[in-house]
């Protein structure tokens, strides 16, 4: 029986980079660990930002816990990737809506105010 339907998330940027590997050995011969868009945008928000849970839940459109398994188990597949030298490939999830804006906050509270000409 298949799970639930996961609810759309929002992600604030476009990942530019989408394959990281050690240096000097060949990808294809190396073990691979898949990290959805959603779950980069999770340590984007919680660990680049220093946004405390709430506020990231609340920027990608998701409960609290939710964000909080996301951000466990992105962890854990980036730091597998660092610890045992396997390759690390981002994924652009279908279930992700991106904002229209790249980097513009997901609500009017966050936008950075512009400079007057």
């Amino acid at each position: 029986m298949p799970g639930r339907r996961r609810r759309a998330r929002c992600i604030g940027f476009a990942p530019r980079f989408l394959c990281f590997k050690p240096c000097g050995e060949p990808g294809r011969d190396m073990e691979t660990i898949t990290l959805r868009c959603d779950e980069l945008e999770a340590l984007r928000l919680a660990d680049f930002e220093g946004l405390y849970q709430e506020a990231c839940a609340q920027r990608m459109g998701i409960s609290r816990t939710t964000f909080s398994r996301m951000l466990a188990q992105a962890r854990r597949k980036v730091t597998d990737a660092l610890l045992n030298g396997k390759q690390l490939i981002v994924v652009l999830n279908p279930d992700v809506d991106q904002l229209p804006s790249f980097g513009v906050a997901a609500d009017e509270h966050d936008v950075e105010p512009q400079p007057d000409d």
